[in-house]
């Protein structure tokens, strides 16, 4: 079981920008900046145990200063506003 300590250890922050607030609102996804050593399974097991939701799938990308973007897909919109709000993303 994902503590809230592993959580803050894979997730480092939220993205808050306008597109990131749109693809929230109309498509359920969340984009979280993690650690670069974590992997998919890993992203989704801990936001879904932390939450209590379900994920449908995890996009990962690195950005060009480095860092690793994880954008996180729910099943439903209003478990990604949970989520955005319970994070302080709206």
């Amino acid at each position: 079981m994902a503590t809230v300590d592993e959580f803050y250890e894979v997730v480092k922050y939220p993205v808050v920008t306008e597109k990131s607030v749109l693809l929230i609102e109309r498509q359920g996804k969340i984009t979280l900046i993690v650690d670069r050593n974590v992997n998919k399974s890993r992203i989704k097991k801990v936001v879904e145990e932390k939450f209590k939701v379900k994920v449908k799938k995890v996009n990962i990308l690195i950005t060009p200063t480095g860092e690793k973007k994880a954008i996180v897909t729910f099943y439903n919109i209003d478990d990604a506003v949970k989520v955005a709000t319970a994070l302080g993303i709206l």
